[in-house]
């Protein structure tokens, strides 16, 4: 098996560590399946739920394996470049969407890709995730977030010739569309609700 495949494993076994579920334990006493509107083993859920405190604890987690897998694989496969680490966030991602503890039914993937993207090429990856976020906040749909961000890092990655990370990051950005797609698709039916992000993240919790 090559580098970049073990590398892509290992970030899958990080990913599928997802730190909503110990979280919501903890804070909410029942399962991540049973708290808030949808359910979901991400950041936005739990912070809509259970607060602000708990909330950035499952980014910092979420953010966390990710950056453990990239370094992991670079110390063990260092000779093959820079571009194994990407493949550890991909894979991380992986997991993170598709457990298979969890019946391959996991979280959303954004935190993994923004962790991802941005240890990789800390310049372009940042301003990637930062106009992806202003889109957000102009138009309150977090949805959009998922599939943009890697969108925009594939898109630059490709105008600076750097082909295999583009696929990469493209490859995120499908794995977000496929996530976030009914969420998508219900913006134009009316049927996704808006998000006031700053207003939740500076809302006073309970």
């Amino acid at each position: 098996m090559t580098p970049k495949l073990l590398s892509g494993l290992i970030g899958y076994v990080f990913g599928c560590f997802l730190t909503a579920v110990p979280v919501a334990r903890h804070y909410a006493g029942k399962p991540v399946s049973e708290v808030g509107n949808t359910g979901n083993p991400g950041m936005a859920n739990i912070m809509d739920a259970l607060g602000l405190k708990p909330g950035l604890i499952v980014l910092a987690g979420d953010l966390g394996k990710c950056i453990l897998a990239m370094l992991l694989s670079w110390l063990l496969f260092r000779e093959s470049g820079w571009i194994v680490t990407l493949y550890a966030g991909l894979g991380c991602t992986l997991g993170h969407d598709f457990p298979v503890w969890r019946g391959f039914r996991g979280g959303k993937g954004v935190a993994t890709s923004c962790a991802a993207i941005v240890l990789y090429s800390p310049l372009w990856g940042l301003l990637s995730c930062i106009v992806g976020m202003l889109i957000v906040f102009a138009t309150k749909y977090l949805c959009i977030a998922g599939p943009v961000i890697p969108l925009l890092f594939a898109g630059i990655m490709l105008a600076l010739g750097q082909n295999e990370a583009a696929i990469l990051g493209g490859v995120m950005a499908l794995l977000a569309l496929l996530c976030h797609g009914p969420s998508i698709l219900g913006i134009r039916k009316g049927t996704t609700k808006q998000t006031d992000v700053l207003g939740a993240i500076f809302k006073k919790k309970r």
